[in-house]
């Protein structure tokens, strides 16, 4: 079984347009779907911990799926998670003055969809860290908030799970 938390950005909450439609997707591709609740928590760092503590004890194949703020703290949590794999959106990397909060590289398949017209993450952050990891990268038309993409982000992470899905039962029929 796949599980697929959900990391909102900073100034949203964890039940948002944009997870509520990607857990609908998900549970329909019969994948468990949550979200973790992290308003009133400004430190990244903080975050970081409350993920880990939260999906610490998952043995299912994880997904962490975040946005903007929410992006770095999956991707800081998924290897320590030992996750299958990160999808993100709009991901706050290399953001002005806290470069040096940018997370390693991850070597799990990492997905990045993220805006032309952001005014908030630079596009430009998202290449360059896909770049470091090879990351899937999916550049669209839209803004930060990324809402009038959903439709297009779906498609982008049913087929990041199903890829994910495929490779790990693949592996399990060698074993």
């Amino acid at each position: 079984m796949t599980t697929v938390i959900f990391s909102h950005g900073q100034e949203s909450g964890p039940w948002g347009t944009k997870i509520r439609a990607m857990a609908e997707l998900v549970k329909g591709m019969g994948c468990e779907a949550d979200s973790i609740d992290y308003q009133g928590i400004a430190d990244p760092g903080e975050r970081v911990e409350k993920c880990v503590r939260e999906c610490s004890g998952f043995e299912d194949s994880l997904v962490l799926v975040g946005s903007s703020m929410g992006g770095h703290v999956a991707t800081a949590a998924a290897p320590r998670l030992g996750a299958a794999g990160l999808f993100v959106l709009a991901p706050a990397y290399y953001m002005e003055g806290y470069e040096h909060l940018t997370p390693a590289p991850p070597t799990m398949p990492v997905c990045i969809v993220h805006g032309w017209h952001d005014d908030v993450v630079p596009v430009d952050n998202s290449i360059r860290y896909a770049r470091a990891c090879s990351a899937t990268l999916h550049l669209v038309n839209g803004d930060h908030r990324l809402t009038a993409n959903i439709a297009e982000i779906n498609q982008y992470l049913r087929h990041f799970i199903e890829n994910l899905t495929s490779s790990s039962s693949h592996r399990e029929k060698k074993l």
